[in-house]
């Protein structure tokens, strides 16, 4: 079952806040004052899926909105099935890109909560160092990088490595030493 709404303009769409769940703009390339292009541009910090519609489907047009992350761009007359496909498509990647963004979400408030002799750990625990290593690297004794590692470990609500890695990915915390150059291991060799 889908909730449709219809807006006579461009402007009529951007006075209406944005709605609270996974949406699809079912948009028409050419409009009264504000153009389709135009429109998607201003909804890309949303991240608003779109499927353009056209009776004059240029294809410097087509690829600039696919370009710009139109979910399709289709000609009219427009097919029932192919429109309700293209909406769908765009209602799944609306649920994903919902979800991503509060898991990013999630994760940047985790990193928050971090001190910054944490988030120091925590960069040189996904660089591969040892905690002997990060150690030697802060100055530190081995025993207060397990404590701090400990802290990192439970703040970003992780239990392994491989989870910190993947999480810290996440938030955009880049592997490395504490003057932030990344490191690059010979295996020990």
């Amino acid at each position: 079952h889908l909730a449709v709404e219809i807006f006579a303009s461009a402007e009529d769409f951007l006075k209406r806040a944005p709605y609270d769940g996974p949406s699809c703009l079912v948009l028409d390339l050419h409009l009264s004052g504000l153009q389709g292009l135009e429109l998607q541009e201003v909804l890309a910090e949303r991240n608003q899926q779109i499927v353009f519609l056209t009776g004059e489907g240029g294809v410097p047009a087509c690829v600039e909105a696919m370009k710009a992350g139109a979910v399709d761009f289709l000609t009219k007359p427009v097919d029932d099935e192919k429109l309700l496909a293209a909406v769908n498509v765009a209602l799944a990647r609306s649920v994903n890109s919902r979800k991503t963004s509060e898991v990013r979400a999630s994760a940047h408030f985790r990193l928050d909560s971090l001190t910054k002799r944490e988030l120091e750990v925590m960069r040189l625990v996904i660089a591969g160092l040892l905690n002997k290593q990060i150690a030697d690297e802060l100055g530190a004794a081995e025993k207060t990088v397990k404590i701090h590692r400990g802290r990192v470990m439970t703040k970003m609500h992780v239990s392994s490595v491989a989870d910190l890695v993947r999480m810290a990915e996440i938030a955009g915390v880049k592997p490395g030493t504490s003057s932030g150059q990344r490191l690059i291991h010979d295996g020990g060799h």
